[in-house]
């Protein structure tokens, strides 16, 4: 049996597989951090824990499908709208109906508007992967402090132990001395 079991990093676009794989060893990691002296775990507790650990995965996964979604839509919406006006003052310059100094100013407002929107999504994608390593990081310190605290609890249980077995031993020696 492991003793320092520890859950995978989820990736920043896990597919359905990786996130199946990613609550399983986070329950896993429930059952054997949430055991005390080989007892085990209720099953109330565990059915708890994973429900919200479910809960939670299926939550992510929805509202980054939601995001991911969105996004696309808006970026698909300011490119056509930018191609539809590159076009028709490009039309209209072509046919010596504007001048040319208005036409190259609003298509390429509506070119640099286009790669505006279209790096802000990008900008946004990495922002977020950005976070969430950020995230994973700071949940991996907690972890590890989690498991330094309570090796330490362990320890300072064991030392009250030893301390306390060393105390009856001295009452058991000053009952003696008392007795004779």
């Amino acid at each position: 049996m492991r003793d320092n079991f520890e859950v995978p990093q989820l990736p920043a676009e896990p597919t359905a597989e990786e996130r199946a794989e990613y609550v399983a060893l986070r329950l896993e990691q429930f059952i054997r951090e949430g055991r005390k002296d080989e007892d085990g775990m209720s099953f109330r507790k565990w059915q708890a824990m994973a429900k919200s650990e479910i809960a939670i995965a299926i939550a992510e996964a929805e509202m980054a499908h939601e995001d991911d979604q969105l996004s696309s839509k808006r970026v698909l919406f300011v490119v056509g709208a930018s191609m539809t006006t590159i076009g028709f003052w490009g039309s209209a310059v072509s046919l010596n109906k504007v001048g040319y100094l208005a036409g190259a100013l609003v298509c390429g407002a509506a070119g640099l508007f286009m790669l505006l929107v279209a790096g802000g999504f990008q900008f946004r994608k990495w922002h977020g992967r950005r976070q969430a390593k950020k995230r994973r990081e700071i949940l991996k310190r907690i972890e590890s402090l989690n498991r330094r605290i309570k090796r330490l609890e362990e320890e300072l249980d064991d030392e009250a132990e030893e301390l306390e077995e060393l105390l009856a031993k001295a009452r058991r020696i000053n009952r003696g001395r008392k007795a004779s």
